[in-house]
């Protein structure tokens, strides 16, 4: 019976032996699948750095009438574009034309009177002081009279310079308008007026290129996202810096021949930046623990350290790296989930060229 137990466990053991290949049980196997890795692109580089901005028409006013009446006529509409001079509202004159009349004839009669109190001056029959009191009753009656032609000419509303009308208030044909009632608006529409805050660095790097003579020129995106044709120019700066958020409002000014831009408009200021011997890395090469972002480093001998990077300036799908990694060394382009530090991997390197380019980036 003995010797029946012990030819059954030595065949056992045989099998097993068997199915372990005979090796050794703490032999670890050669890796199989292999990693592409890269190190970093270091070039110049063109950024833009973006600022939400407010689009304003160099001049904006509002239209109200300047005499009290009822609105007689319209001769423009909303929306659109008006001459200087051009009339757009007209007040129902009646009263303010007859007051005109009457001061007419009024100074009709103080002519009159001056003239015939002169000719009897001539002939002694009255004295000086009646005619000259005749001359001041004629300055009195003129004056009243360019006082009544300018109420009368209070009743045309005119463009004071050319531009876009703007949406009407609350007025209709026949309202009755009081002094100083908003009609409308009226934006010079032609060169516009673009504000954007801008951070304390950002305005002492403007200001160093400013006295080395440096022209600086700013883009516009729009809300949808199109590039505005027109390049702008900064013009202005703010005296006073925001206490709250550390920004300083600057101004630029765009040129707008086809009147695309309108006031009131929001968009985003696209202004260039160059970065000599930026680092730069794939975005997707990265990875996040408690918002600090790290990279997996492979030594020459494929082995997997953890380092985290300060990021300096983020573009689409790469980071320009402050500090971290130097140019010599090499990271896993994409991390997986099935590798950790102090693993080994074969790898194959990446051309950094080839992998930036294949990132499509929007940079020059």
């Amino acid at each position: 019976m003995n010797l029946i137990k012990k030819s059954i466990f030595i065949h056992c053991a045989l099998i097993t032996l068997f199915l372990t290949g005979c090796q050794a049980p703490h032999e670890s196997k050669e890796p199989e699948y292999t990693y592409q890795v890269s190190k970093p692109l270091v070039k110049d580089m063109k950024l833009n750095d973006e600022y939400v901005c407010q689009i304003r028409a160099i001049q904006h006013i509002e239209l109200r009438s300047l005499e009290k009446g009822y609105l007689q006529k319209k001769f423009v509409d909303e929306g659109q574009l008006v001459r200087q001079g051009q009339l757009l509202f007209q007040i129902k004159p009646n009263v303010y034309k007859a007051d005109v009349d009457k001061s007419e004839a009024e100074v009709d009669l103080a002519e009159i009177e001056l003239k015939n109190n002169k000719a009897l001056v001539e002939k002694d029959i009255i004295s000086k002081s009646e005619a000259a009191m005749s001359a001041a009753k004629l300055a009195k009656a003129s004056a009243e009279l360019e006082m009544a032609q300018t109420h009368l000419g209070f009743t045309e509303i005119r463009a004071p310079f050319s531009g876009l009308i703007g949406r009407f208030g609350d007025i209709r044909i026949g309202s009755l308008l009081d002094e100083g009632d908003l009609l409308t608006t009226l934006s010079d529409n032609h060169r516009m007026w673009v504000y954007f805050n801008v951070p304390e660095a950002r305005y002492l790097d403007y200001m160093k290129r400013r006295r080395n003579n440096i022209a600086q020129t700013v883009q516009l995106k729009l809300a949808n996202n199109d590039l505005y044709p027109e390049a702008g120019t900064i013009e202005t700066i703010e005296s006073d810096f925001n206490n709250t958020s550390g920004n300083i409002a600057f101004r630029a000014s765009f040129n707008n021949p086809r009147t695309l831009l309108r006031h009131g408009e929001t968009g985003t200021i696209l202004w260039p930046k160059l970065i000599k011997h930026a680092v730069i890395i794939p975005q997707k090469s990265t990875f996040e623990i408690l918002d600090k972002k790290f990279v997996l480093v492979v030594d020459k001998n494929g082995v997997l350290h953890e380092r985290e990077i300060e990021v300096a300036e983020e573009a689409p799908n790469i980071f320009i790296l402050k500090s971290g990694l130097s140019p010599d060394e090499m990271f896993l382009l994409e991390r997986q989930s099935k590798i950790y530090k102090g693993d080994k991997i074969k790898y194959r390197m990446i051309d950094p060229k080839a992998v930036i380019n294949h990132l499509e980036l929007y940079a020059n």
